[in-house]
């Protein structure tokens, strides 16, 4: 696979380390360009030809890295003699892809990611393009993306509007694939906007634009503070950790009684109310680099109580409630199954027997696979038995808080490993186990 990456940009937020004398993808990161740190994992990832597009102080760069034979790459470069946006210079690709499709990354992005799990989603998807999408800790102000249950890009939500409703926290992050048929889409060389301009419209003709949710570490550094926070996090060795080519360590977590008040079988948004602490909880999971995935029983879609929807709507709400406060979850797996027939508004389609409903481990064993999860070093927090039951079943360590029924649904003889008073106690005493 070829790799693009849009190398122009002059910077302004970042004057103070560039002093106008470089453009913004030569920004030095712990000695060394952006770029530099971008070829780096695109090779570790065996991607060796490259194209870059420049424009302001281009030059610079070509200087820099001259054909890429240092860096054990080749390079291309394609020249805006004017900007032309996040895609106009897509008019000029077409004759230097060699490939039906190519890996595309902005100039201001750090990102470690296994970039062959990505292709493998792409084109098991057969899609025209591929975003990496992920949640942030800021995506009140942060332009999002409204996925399809298969993964299957809805539409996107601009930050400038009025957002009155529960939204899924789900941002372009800015790497994508994208099939080479991309580029007829930009029939001249004027300033073009990729997502407006070309994705949107894909979109609105119901062409196949995926996103594909990852939690690795991949981060805008434009401004000083955020380049300061990546060179934290490459030290701390945060970031190689997140890569899934790693095995990662996860806290998986029930929901009724466990993040939000126990309140029976909770079918409306209204009902819904987090437990204290959840928040600080979740913070201290994010900070610790583990990953945080609800695992959630909701027979309330069986028992005919209300429709997914409901319950996608439900989870919009946590999403919600969690990303104003700096916090997010990195995926939520739900069974919507019940086994047992004879309620009189119960919906047929899902009163089945499954493998996801717990204390069976489909969900867990799905989230491991797509995460790349070492269960062995993994917990599951819940407050019933079920949830201390489906960690044995799974392999995983078990702890059970003290609140919603704190254990006293009494449904299997099991003991779990840790006990505490709420999420954030339970956490606190995981990550310090």
């Amino acid at each position: 696979m070829q790799a693009v990456i849009m190398a122009g940009g002059k910077g302004t937020r970042l004057a103070s380390l560039t002093k106008n004398e470089i453009p913004k993808p030569m920004v030095p990161v712990m000695g060394k360009p952006l770029l530099e740190w971008q070829l780096e994992q695109l090779k570790q990832n065996h991607i060796f030809d490259v194209i870059m597009i420049i424009g302001h102080l281009g030059n610079k760069i070509k200087e820099y890295f001259g054909d890429g034979k240092n860096w054990g790459v080749t390079i291309q470069y394609v020249e805006e003699k004017e900007p032309l946006g996040t895609a106009g210079a897509f008019y000029y690709l077409k004759p230097f892809l060699k490939e039906s499709y190519f890996f595309l990354v902005f100039g201001d992005v750090f990102f470690e990611i296994d970039i062959a799990r990505m292709e493998q989603f792409h084109c098991s998807k057969k899609s025209i393009a591929t975003l990496f999408v992920h949640p942030n800790n800021h995506p009140f102000d942060s332009d999002l993306i409204t996925l399809k249950p298969n993964g299957q890009i809805e539409k996107f939500d601009s930050k400038h509007n009025l957002r009155n409703y529960w939204y899924d926290n789900c941002v372009n992050a800015g790497l994508y694939i994208m099939n080479q048929e991309i580029c007829d889409y930009v029939s001249s060389p004027v300033k073009t906007d990729l997502e407006k301009d070309v994705l949107n419209v894909l979109i609105q003709n119901k062409k196949a634009v995926f996103g594909y949710r990852s939690p690795e570490y991949v981060k805008d550094v434009g401004t000083v503070e955020r380049i300061e926070n990546t060179i934290n996090d490459i030290k701390k060795g945060y970031i190689h950790e997140k890569c899934l080519k790693e095995k990662q360590k996860c806290i998986f977590l029930d929901r009724d009684g466990t993040i939000n008040q126990h309140r029976g079988l909770v079918y409306q948004d209204e009902d819904f109310v987090l437990e204290e602490c959840v928040i600080e909880a979740i913070r201290k999971i994010n900070e610790s680099g583990w990953l945080g995935i609800v695992v959630t029983n909701q027979p309330v879609v069986a028992r005919g109580l209300c429709n997914i929807e409901d319950v996608e709507r439900i989870h919009n709400k946590l999403s919600t409630l969690l990303g104003n406060k700096g916090v997010f979850l990195d995926d939520i797996f739900y069974c919507p199954h019940h086994p047992d027939k004879g309620y009189p508004e119960e919906n047929p389609l899902f009163k089945i027997p499954c493998e996801c409903r717990k204390p069976n481990t489909g969900m867990i064993q799905e989230a491991a696979k797509r995460y790349n999860i070492d269960l062995t070093q993994s917990w599951i927090v819940g407050d019933t038995t079920v949830d201390i039951q489906t960690g044995k079943n799974a392999g995983i360590k078990t702890a059970l808080v003290l609140t919603g029924e704190a254990g006293k649904d009494n449904r299997y003889p099991v003991q779990p490993d840790l006990i505490g008073t709420n999420l954030l106690d339970v956490v606190q005493k995981i990550l310090l186990a």
